[in-house]
Order: structure tokens, then sequence, then C-alpha cells
């Protein structure tokens, strides 16, 4: 190895190789700073580099992890990071070997995503009160939300140039600038239209016109906004779940798994990497099948 660059050069090194070539956004940036600050910290305490730590370090780093309380799923995603960073020191020249190979992560029990029934969500539509200005806009977005399975992210982004409302499809920009189409239903589309109806008589502020959905300022909405509208929403209509802007992705992607869709197909819709992070939904749809034999089927019945 050959590299002479301190530590801080080397970090600087791999956060600019997740911008750059692993088009990561700035809040996915700063996730992995963090996460990776602990164990710099561990390094400086043991006085060691990058280039030095072994497996046995790295065991009690993650040893050190469990004792301060942190949970299974938040040790998993730190111990994730720290495996991406020493493949980039391999890669990169700056070690001869990976000592995370054999490092392994805390096992999590299964936590399924809570989803909302196509009544549930029209209930949720249908508690919007009409008469406030922003009610049009609020169907809308849930609408949108729950027919085209988007990120909040991405709705809060969304533009009228994005918008091919005759095609019936919608153009989303995904994680790491990935481009997708998505099929927009007639439903959606009858939704945007009276928001549209609403939205041309506002005052809108210069810069913002591009956007598809406004605050009462004529400004674009914020993810905060879009959470706090959606768990508002749910307590008027009497829907006891926990629920956010994401509880209406999942229920996307289980109504079109339950209604047959293929697997590939909705990973491509909700612009998934990785077809691992799709097949939650079968273990979701599986739950409800068996749901369904324990109440339906006649030897569970009881006599």
């Amino acid at each position: 190895m050959d590299k002479k660059n301190g530590p801080n050069d080397i970090v600087a090194g791999y956060m600019r190789y997740l911008k750059l070539e692993r088009n990561y956004s700035a809040n996915t940036l700063d996730a992995y700073r963090r996460d990776l600050r602990r164990l710099l910290d561990f390094m400086a305490r043991e006085e060691l580099t990058a280039t030095e730590i072994q497996l046995e370090n790295l065991q009690t780093f993650a040893a050190e992890l469990h004792d301060m309380g942190i949970g299974p799923s938040s040790q998993c995603r730190i111990l994730s990071g720290v495996r991406s960073f020493f493949r980039y020191l391999l890669t990169d020249g700056y070690r001869d070997d990976d000592p995370t190979e054999l490092l392994e992560s805390p096992q999590t029990a299964e936590k399924l995503p809570e989803v909302l029934s196509v009544s549930e969500v029209d209930r949720l539509e249908e508690s919007i009160d009409l008469t406030r200005w922003e009610g049009h806009r609020n169907r809308a977005i849930i609408e949108v939300l729950f027919s085209c399975g988007l990120r909040v992210t991405e709705l809060v982004t969304l533009k009228l140039q994005d918008l091919y409302l005759e095609e019936g499809y919608v153009r989303i920009m995904g994680k790491g600038s990935k481009e997708r189409l998505v099929p927009i239903s007639n439903r959606a589309v009858s939704e945007l239209m009276l928001w549209f109806d609403d939205r041309c008589r506002m005052n809108i502020k210069p810069g913002e016109e591009s956007y598809v959905f406004l605050n009462r300022r004529g400004a674009h909405l914020t993810r905060t906004m879009i959470l706090i509208m959606i768990k508002r929403q749910a307590v008027e209509a009497g829907i006891t779940k926990t629920i956010s802007p994401h509880t209406l992705r999942h229920s996307f992607a289980t109504a079109l798994l339950e209604g047959g869709a293929d697997l590939r197909a909705i990973q491509e819709l909700l612009g998934h990497e990785n077809i691992g992070t799709t097949e939650i939904y079968t273990h979701m749809d599986m739950t409800a099948l068996r749901r369904e034999i324990l109440e339906h089927h006649p030897r569970n019945m009881i006599k």
C-alpha cells in the first residue's frame, strides 16, 4: 500500500466517493458521516488507524455499540456503513484486505411496515374538508402517494414538467438521481385537476412556479408538512394505525402484490436498487395469507 494520506484525507475521499460515484443525497451522506464518526472516535481511543484496525478490534467496537444501548437495527445500520468504508479502503488501495468480511451484525426481529387497505385510504380522503382551501390539494397528495408509490421526498420535489397526465404516467427522480416512469391512475389525475383549479388562483412565489404542490404562501411543501397533514387526517378518519407518508408507499406495493403483480415490476415502480428490498412485501403478503387461513380454514374453526 503506497497511499500516504492522513485520516482526514481518507474520510474526505470516502465521502467524495459516496457523493460522486454512489450519487448519495445530502441526507444520506450526513447519516454515513455520523455513523462513521462513531468508528473514528473508537479508533482514536484505541490508538488505531483505518489501515491498522483488524477484525477483533471491530468486534470490540460492535460490542460497545450494544453496551451503549443502541438498538439492533441501528447497530446493523452503523456496521453496514463500516463495511462500506472498508470496502472503499480496499478498492482504493489503502488496504490489502477487508477486516469486515467476517464481522457479524446482530439479529433483528423482522418488523413489517404498517399498511392501509383501499377502504382505509378512501376513508382518509373522504375525511378531508373540501371547503378549506387546501382540501383538494391534500386529497391529491394522498391519492398520488397511494396510486404511484412515491417517497415523500419525490412528492415534494415533483415538478409540473414531470407530469404526463394525458399519457398516464409521471417521471420521478429517485434516490441516486435515478429516473423512473410510474403510471398514474385516473383517480389521481382527477384529484390533481381539482387541485390545479385552486392552484391557478394562488399567488406563487418567484422560483416556485414549477412545483406541483404548494403551501398557502405559494412555496413548495416540505416533508414535515406532509407528515403532519397525514397524521392529522388519520385522526379525522378514525384510523388508529400509526401511519406516515411512507405508509401509503407500502400500501401501494402491497396492493399490487395482492393483485398479482410481478415482484420485479414492483421493484421498478418503487425504484428499489436491490430486489431484496422489495422482497419484504412477499413477507407481508404471506402474513395476510396466514391470517386468512387461521380465520377461514375449516381446521381452525371453533366447533
